[in-house]
């Protein structure tokens, strides 16, 4: 995945990382799978999109099958799927509320699927895609310039990319700065925008960083946790604790957005030139995958059984549990990951703050330039997000 997978960065992303994506991806309660569909929430009902949107909405995802980032989208297939193994899409009737739309999604694999090629450099290859979920926000910023993309909608408030450490081996630690002052080596996958953040701003320092980690459990535990990694909060923590034999225990961590940047996860974006021929559609649409948001968090179990069968028929990557599916999805509501406005401006579900996306603009705009990939000139928020859409009235908690 790009910039930070299922909570990513516009690079190729370790196949561990997708553990902690579909991991991440589900959440748990006590529903069973073949339960009938959460009831129609607020702004829901018998949405009609036939007319109005294309006989089948394709969307790109960011990886493989998961509910860490990408549940509401799983929540909007109705039965009688068809499933192509082959090249890793599926394709049901757009539901909403438990009530079919009059059009069929389509959602298509990524990551692994694509050769670990960027959303944001699929969607220009391939037109026939409506939607695409970048791998992280900051992404959509990074190819402004070339591959612009429009974010019509937050699937996640705030990144799950984290730190982490075992609390054991370091007990005065208890934050990325922390780490930084007593010097401790990080590993992290080279390239990823946020390490220059830290190491840019002072909290880490370049010594101590190293971009050759790969998400995989074994140099953490091969080193009994005298170093500290990256990785995701929709997974780590479990798996760390519950998969990994040779470990087994507690680890601690911070999300980088506390550290003061201030990405959003992936976000749900079209081509801006698609804009005019797609707005009756994602008028309608975009509020029915908020609600399929609130209504995914309400009851998580039905749509990981789902996603986790899907991922099975698809074969090749990492297993995605019930488990660690569960866990992450409780973490998206737990750690704020997916929320209302993080800066309390609102109780909108889904929505951009322009003031916070021009600041992350303004602290990701020099680190692109230092890597010789320049921004659209004079970018502005307006120019890569927008709220139009977005139905103001539909919000967690409400």
């Amino acid at each position: 995945m790009p910039l930070n997978v299922p909570l990513c960065s516009t690079k190729t992303v370790p196949l561990a990382v997708a553990v902690m994506l579909t991991a991440a991806a589900c959440g748990g309660d006590s529903d069973d799978a073949t339960a009938e569909p959460p009831p129609a929430g607020k702004g829901t009902g018998a949405v009609d999109l036939s007319g109005a949107c294309p006989e089948t909405v394709v969307v790109q995802t960011q990886w493989l099958p998961t509910t860490s980032t990408e549940g509401a989208l799983y929540t909007l297939l109705g039965d009688d799927t068809d499933i192509d193994t082959n090249r890793k899409r599926v394709t049901a009737p757009l539901i909403s509320g438990g009530q079919n739309t009059g059009v069929k999604i389509e959602l298509r694999a990524g990551g692994p699927a694509l050769g670990y090629t960027p959303t944001s450099a699929q969607m220009y290859v391939d037109k026939s895609i409506h939607l695409g979920v970048l791998a992280g926000f900051d992404e959509g910023i990074q190819n402004s310039a070339k591959q612009p993309t429009l974010a019509v909608m937050s699937l996640m408030e705030k990144d799950p990319q984290m730190i982490f450490w075992d609390p054991q081996t370091y007990p005065d630690v208890h934050s990325i700065r922390d780490l930084g002052e007593a010097g401790i080596k990080v590993l992290y996958f080279g390239g990823d925008t946020y390490m220059e953040y830290l190491t840019g701003s002072g909290i880490l320092d370049k010594g101590q960083v190293d971009g050759s980690g790969d998400g995989n459990p074994a140099r953490f535990v091969a080193a009994g946790g005298k170093i500290a990694s990256s990785g995701y909060a929709t997974e780590d923590a479990y798996t760390y604790e519950k998969d990994v034999e040779d470990w087994g225990k507690p680890i601690e961590s911070e999300l980088v957005y506390d550290t003061g940047y201030p990405n959003y996860g992936p976000p749900l974006t079209i081509r801006p030139n698609d804009k005019g021929k797609l707005d009756n559609c994602l008028k309608k649409l975009v509020p029915v995958i908020q609600q399929a948001q609130v209504d995914f968090l309400d009851r998580p179990k039905p749509v990981i059984k789902r996603v986790v069968e899907i991922a099975e028929r698809y074969k090749g990557g990492d297993p995605i549990t019930e488990g660690s599916a569960a866990y992450g999805a409780e973490q998206l509501t737990k750690q704020g990951l997916v929320a209302n406005d993080a800066a309390g401006k609102d109780e909108t579900l889904g929505n951009f703050d322009t003031e916070r996306v021009q600041r992350l603009i303004g602290i990701t705009e020099p680190i692109f330039k230092m890597q010789n990939k320049p921004i659209k000139n004079g970018l502005k928020a307006s120019d890569i997000v927008t709220n139009e859409f977005i139905d103001p009235e539909i919000s967690l908690g409400r």
